[in-house]
């Protein structure tokens, strides 16, 4: 080493710059191999999935209300079938009541249409000449006709009069009798008496004229009517129903009564 690279060098170990030296001769000028240094992968601290725990909850939550949800719909609609087939009851019973009340209201009006012209009913001269108006739908019987004295019997009822019995209903029963009216009420008067009486009498006015009228189990029977007693001269005419379903008839009937007092 001459003076100038000594100096260069001791100049260098006081901070100055250093100039390499050049290799010797005879020596390579290959570094050997540097140690190895081991590199470490340092690994992220593992969190817990935060939003992958919030979606599975989510989602658990969204299958239960839609489980929910299909079994309210399925109960709603069983119940709403069941509430639809009771309505839909309820109308069809409700159509068929009006369809039967009409056809029996139309019925009624058809029969009682069928009634007129009311025929008009007149009985022996000598006994009053007993007369009313009856329907024409209503057959007549006559019984007695008190030709050769006697009582006079008639039996009027829709379609054909029944065999005359006190088993057996018609809608009218004319009877005029040869006694007078007083001995004739005298035997309704001990049905009004007894103590389990089932007859009622109450008085009305026919043709200006008052009579008794009955209402309840006609004597000897068992039959629910009405009978209404009247005073024709010397004579007694009673008029009976063996029905309260007669009694609109009856009653318009009895309205139309003449006789000659």
């Amino acid at each position: 080493m001459d003076n100038t690279q000594m100096s260069q060098f001791q100049n260098g170990t006081t901070g100055a710059t250093v100039t390499q030296m050049p290799p010797v001769a005879g020596q390579s000028s290959t570094v050997g191999p540097l140690p190895m240094v081991q590199q470490v992968e340092v690994k992220p601290v593992q969190k817990k999935d935060i939003v992958g725990l919030i979606k599975t909850i989510v989602i658990v939550i969204l299958s239960l209300a839609l489980v929910t949800f299909i079994g309210l719909f399925i109960w709603m609609y069983i119940q709403y079938g069941d509430a639809r087939a009771d309505v839909e009851g309820e109308i069809n019973l409700a159509v068929a009541s009006a369809k039967d009340e009409q056809s029996t209201k139309m019925e009624a009006e058809f029969l009682e249409r069928e009634k007129y012209p009311y025929k008009t009913f007149s009985g022996p001269v000598d006994y009053g000449q007993l007369s009313f108006e009856y329907p024409k739908t209503w057959s007549l019987y006559i019984e007695a006709d008190a030709s050769r004295g006697g009582d006079y019997k008639a039996y009027m009822n829709p379609g054909q009069v029944d065999p005359i019995a006190n088993t057996t209903v018609n809608a009218l029963r004319v009877t005029v009798l040869d006694k007078a009216f007083d001995t004739v009420v005298e035997g309704y008067q001990k049905e009004l008496n007894k103590k389990d009486a089932t007859l009622s009498m109450e008085s009305v006015t026919i043709n200006g004229v008052t009579a008794n009228r009955y209402t309840g189990v006609i004597p000897g029977t068992q039959f629910q009517g009405y009978i209404v007693v009247i005073k024709i001269r010397d004579k007694t005419a009673i008029l009976q129903t063996d029905s309260v379903l007669f009694a609109d008839d009856f009653n318009k009937l009895i309205e139309t009564i003449k006789f000659n007092a």
